[in-house]
């Protein structure tokens, strides 16, 4: 049941409250129907809240309903729940409703409560909260109780305290004006639900329909006639009975590529924010040129002028080259000037080489943040069937897990396998491994463990540079050229007494130097 749907019912019964109420009844064991006494004398009429997943509905109905309690939270409904109806407010058009009850008098007085109805598909519950006002506070019961093994991001427990959905930002259909509606017109009309509030899947497809439209279609010029659609849904959101069967496979195709594109959108997002983070430090190296420039030219001066630099200054002012006077110097009163001048053409080596190695990326960066900004702009208009080839497109791109760690095969054949966190790392070294097989690990960086399972045989040169490659792009020198990359047999690798996981010493290491991305063959299995 969707929002619309939801307040067209409140819409129908807050007019006459508070109501007398005359008692509950149950006709199944998912189902409560509230006895209300009006609005008109002699009047009388239900209101029937059927909480089973995943179709809960909320209506009035003026058929008699009988059945007594079927579990124990209906007893506790129909014992504890009672006296008036004073009023029934929705969240914005959310599909949660809050009943608020006045209590009752008698030999044993009940207070006043609040039923909340979340109507919202397998998720659907009922709970009794205490009175209050809003959609804040302590659960006295639960038709479902939804604890952390099921649900880890939220829970609802009896005597817990209820939090509400999380708060969102759309469009209230009963108030889009023509500028609202204008702003949506280059939007297919079956994505309009995405940006107002209460319409979901089959309201979203009748929309169409009355907009005599497609659901991949956008109104366009014909933004007016979308909104009177609109208005007249708002007027009256009923679904009509083709929609209903021809419409709802539209509507579930709908609902599954807006699924799809939220879940490809957050990697594509994360991967945006990586490559715009990357090139950043290609501009923070660029500006660190002008440091280093600064770092050689007083190098250079310490370097002449030594012989006059006292041994302990702090300071000193040295003829600038360019005859423009007297340069000052800060000097590290412990180190003698010619060892001040060392420390600065090594600090200025150290931030030169830094962006040498960050520029050699750069195209390669700006290549990959264009393809991705493609690929999200694409996702916005994109079909289903383009969603899932695009989501195909990321899955082979992504290199397979498996139970420890990444899996690659050499160009010989043998199995390497990739820590993915420090766990990880010292699962592989110390239980996967066996003494004879080869562990790379780039040297004085943090990084993965790479284990190339090739029992007593030897590894080819082309292997070991493909295997160190996996360890230097997995790894902090992740982009970085000529990075050192220790390689030895698992033999001689072993974990110091004390050290946390991951955390290994080894001998009889050699080395290899290669570039610190991943060799263009790496495939996972």
């Amino acid at each position: 049941m969707e929002g619309l749907m939801l307040a067209r019912v409140l819409g129908e019964l807050t007019p006459h409250l508070p109501l007398h109420t005359l008692g509950w009844v149950f006709p199944d064991e998912t189902t409560a129907a509230l006895l209300l006494d009006g609005p008109g004398p002699g009047e009388k009429r239900n209101l029937v809240l059927a909480y089973r997943p995943p179709q809960p509905v909320l209506f009035i109905s003026r058929e008699r309903l009988r059945g007594d309690p079927r579990s124990p939270f209906q007893r506790f409904l129909a014992a504890r729940v009672r006296g008036p109806l004073l009023g029934a407010e929705q969240l914005k058009l959310d599909r949660v409703v809050a009943l608020h009850f006045g209590g009752e008098a008698g030999f044993v007085d009940q207070a006043p409560t609040r039923l909340l109805f979340e109507v919202t598909g397998r998720n659907a519950n009922l709970l009794v909260l205490e009175e209050g006002e809003g959609f804040e506070g302590r659960i006295i019961m639960a038709a479902r109780e939804i604890t952390g093994s099921r649900n880890r991001f939220r829970t609802i427990r009896s005597g817990g305290k209820y939090t509400p959905p999380p708060p969102y930002d759309k469009l209230d259909p009963r108030r889009v004006g023509e500028a609202e509606a204008q702003s949506l017109a280059d939007l297919p009309i079956g994505r309009w639900r995405e940006r107002l509030d209460g319409v979901g899947p089959l309201l979203s497809a009748e929309l169409a329909r009355r907009a005599e439209l497609l659901p991949t279609q956008a109104p366009g010029e014909d933004w007016p006639g979308a909104l009177a659609a609109l208005c007249s849904l708002v007027n009256d959101p009923t679904v009509s009975e083709g929609v209903m069967q021809g419409g709802a496979r539209e509507a579930a195709r709908s609902e599954k590529a807006a699924a799809l594109r939220k879940a490809l959108a957050e990697p594509l997002n994360k991967r945006l924010t990586l490559i715009r983070n990357q090139l950043a430090d290609v501009s923070r190296a660029e500006a660190g040129l002008d440091v280093a420039a600064v770092d050689r030219e007083e190098a250079d001066l310490l370097m002449a002028y030594a012989s006059t630099v006292e041994t302990g200054s702090s300071n000193a002012e040295l003829p600038a080259f360019d005859g423009s006077g007297p340069r000052p110097v800060a000097l590290d009163p412990s180190l003698s000037a010619v060892q001040n001048a060392e420390k600065r053409y090594t600090r200025a080596r150290r931030r030169e080489d830094v962006y040498e190695r960050l520029l050699e990326r750069e195209d390669t960066l700006r290549a990959e943040l264009a393809e991705a900004e493609a690929r999200v702009a694409h996702m916005e208009s994109a079909s289903l069937e383009e969603l899932d080839a695009l989501s195909s497109t990321l899955q082979s791109e992504r290199p397979e897990k498996s139970q420890y760690g990444l899996r690659f095969t050499t160009p010989a054949g043998y199995e390497v396998l990739v820590g993915r966190n420090n766990k990880e790392n010292a699962t592989l070294t110390h239980r996967v491994g066996r003494s004879m097989d080869y562990w790379f690990h780039a040297q004085g960086y943090p990084g993965s463990h790479v284990v190339v399972r090739t029992g007593s045989k030897e590894l080819a040169q082309l292997d070991i540079l493909y295997a160190a490659r996996l360890a230097a792009a997995n790894s902090k020198a992740r982009g970085s050229s000529n990075v050192g990359v220790d390689y030895t047999r698992i033999k001689y690798v072993w974990k110091p007494r004390g050290a946390p996981a991951g955390q290994v010493h080894y001998t009889d290491q050699n080395t290899v130097f290669v570039d610190g991305t991943l060799p263009e063959v790496a495939t996972a299995e």
